[in-house]
């Protein structure tokens, strides 16, 4: 007899960073449920008027996003607590998480490899840049180890000696996992991953994020997850002024553009600023439309 997608993946735990994972402990609704939340606005005895995989694309590609609310995920998850951070300031989930005032903290911290030490970003505030060299990624890693060791080392003592747990924790790192429960239904879901999946967004949070999507959305949504893709995560948004920039070097004859060329009929808001993320962000988009080169 086989299994259906949700008896398959209910409590299979995959693995994320080195002590993380997420995995699914129940699903209400399927594809089918968000096509057939649709049509209800159509009317009794009025006819299917499209496929399901049709107009659920229909639906992601327009933002009717009602439908999509119709199903919902409920996740266990072990993750970083800065990480954690992150991902709770999407505040349209129920969330229940593991509480180190009740009982023991998870004695696992997430820990940084040599070649994984990122340097600041000079040109975003809140990103990382390239990578620090091995050397330097070494010495640092030495040092993690050394405070993480320190830092349970004192927490555990605490504890034996009889601190309230609600103290006792008040000076472990924010590299120390949590669980939680975290039950969202499958349109924030995709705002979420929409965000979390992006190539700017965090290493760590992408990482989470890209395990949900990939291993538990995609095989219980398929149809929904498909056009995510195409309409949210793998399209290009592109504001009026980016369109007046397209027009205009359409005009030139040119293909591609050279940045010259891109500078030139760029948008008169841009001109003169020595720094602008607008116009970088608007260049990036026609790089990857081949636009400009």
């Amino acid at each position: 007899m086989t299994r259906s997608p949700v008896e398959t993946l209910r409590w299979q735990k995959f693995p994320v960073l080195d002590h993380g994972f997420v995995c699914l402990v129940d699903v209400m609704g399927e594809d089918a449920s968000i096509v057939q939340a649709a049509r209800v606005s159509y009317g009794e005895g009025t006819k299917q008027v499209s496929d399901d995989r049709t107009l659920l694309r229909y639906l992601m590609r327009h933002q009717h996003t009602t439908p999509f609310e119709m199903a919902e995920i409920k996740l266990l998850v072990r993750v970083p607590m800065d990480c954690w951070r992150q991902w709770i300031r999407h505040r349209t989930a129920s969330i229940n998480e593991y509480s180190t005032r009740y009982s023991v903290a998870i004695d696992a911290v997430y820990a940084t490899q040599p070649d994984a030490w990122r340097m600041q970003s000079e040109s975003n505030k809140q990103g990382s840049g390239g990578m620090l060299g091995p050397e330097m990624g070494q010495s640092l890693t030495d040092e993690e180890e050394k405070l993480h060791r320190l830092s349970r080392e004192v927490y555990d003592q605490r504890i034996e000696r009889g601190v309230a747990r609600e103290l006792a924790r008040k000076d472990l790192p924010l590299s120390t996992y949590t669980e939680a429960y975290w039950k969202v239904d499958l349109h924030n879901l995709f705002r979420f991953l929409g965000l979390r999946m992006e190539s700017n967004a965090q290493y760590e949070i992408r990482e989470y994020a890209t395990a949900i999507g990939e291993n538990i959305v995609k095989p219980l949504f398929p149809y929904c997850w498909e056009a995510f893709l195409d309409y949210q995560l793998e399209s290009i948004r592109l504001s009026r002024l980016e369109q007046g920039v397209i027009q205009r070097l359409s005009r030139l004859g040119t293909s591609p553009a050279t940045r010259e060329q891109f500078l030139a009929e760029q948008d008169a808001a841009w001109r003169g600023l020595e720094r602008c993320r607008e116009r970088d962000e608007c260049f990036e988009k026609l790089c990857r439309l081949g636009i400009v080169r």
